[in-house]
């Protein structure tokens, strides 16, 4: 018994110091601004706003295995009589990535790192749009999954029309550079 490693492994496990590992090394607001440009005059106006919601993700290399994902949210809130708030978010997360096939970069980038940031922009967003003095504003789900994919098949046939081949999508290698943008509208009433 004493001579059986301690630490027990699951079927087809090899060295752990091949296998590959993910690690969330910080969480942060990289950018907010919340305005409320038509305030005091907003909060006596009767007409439903409309909300529009889009989003990007910028992914980028900082160092050897380290990568920043960005998840940038925006959202404004106008009806008729005007403005009634905007918020703009990039909240980013730092990805430690070992041992990491190079075809599993994308997709953990682009759909897993933005699923694990969303809730806490979503909080932030909830927060901010009370602090300006409107009701909290919950942002329902994003399917990154399905984002990327309609970027990938977006981005597939533009280039095969284009010269007949299909690119490969890869974020940045370059430090400090943005990559791939996943840009989405999700637009919808308030």
């Amino acid at each position: 018994m004493a001579d059986q490693d301690p630490i027990s492994r699951g079927n087809g496990s090899g060295d752990p110091e091949s296998e590959p590992q993910v690690a969330t090394i910080t969480q942060y607001i990289k950018d907010l601004s919340v305005e409320s440009p038509s305030s005091p005059q907003a909060f006596q106006w009767q007409a439903q706003p409309q909300l529009e919601v889009q989003f990007n993700i910028n992914v980028g290399k900082v160092a050897d295995d380290v990568h920043e994902v960005v998840l940038k949210i925006e959202v404004a809130a106008r009806s008729d009589q005007g403005v009634h708030f905007l918020v703009d978010l990039s909240y980013a997360g730092l990805y430690g990535l070992r041992n990491f096939p190079e075809e599993a970069l994308p997709p953990f980038l682009l759909i897993e790192a933005p699923r694990m940031l969303f809730p806490f922009a979503r909080q932030i967003i909830c927060d901010a749009t009370q602090n300006t003095g409107f009701p909290p504003l919950l942002l329902d789900p994003i399917d990154f999954a399905a984002a990327y994919l309609a970027q990938i098949q977006g981005s597939q046939q533009g280039q095969v029309a284009a010269d007949g081949e299909t690119p490969a999508m890869e974020p940045s290698d370059k430090p400090g550079e943005p990559g791939d943008d996943v840009p989405t509208d999700a637009s919808g009433d308030a």
